[in-house]
């Protein structure tokens, strides 16, 4: 029997400041992992959530695995 899609799935969300500025610093890419609902949510996730890095809470995207 064939197994179907998972309703929820877990994915991976980046702090966007870090990742555009990675040449310029080399502490790191604040990364978050959470879950999804695929029916409810279809396009990537946006959060604002801390990055420790920046020291402020900034935008944080989905990004793939």
């Amino acid at each position: 029997m064939a197994k179907s899609k998972e309703i929820r799935i877990t994915v991976n969300l980046e702090c966007i400041n870090c990742a555009e500025n990675i040449e310029k610093r080399s502490r790191g890419i604040s990364r978050y992992t959470t879950r999804k609902n695929r029916r409810n949510t279809s396009t990537r996730l946006e959060l604002k959530k801390f990055c420790r890095y920046c020291g402020v809470h900034t935008i944080h995207k989905e990004i793939k695995k």
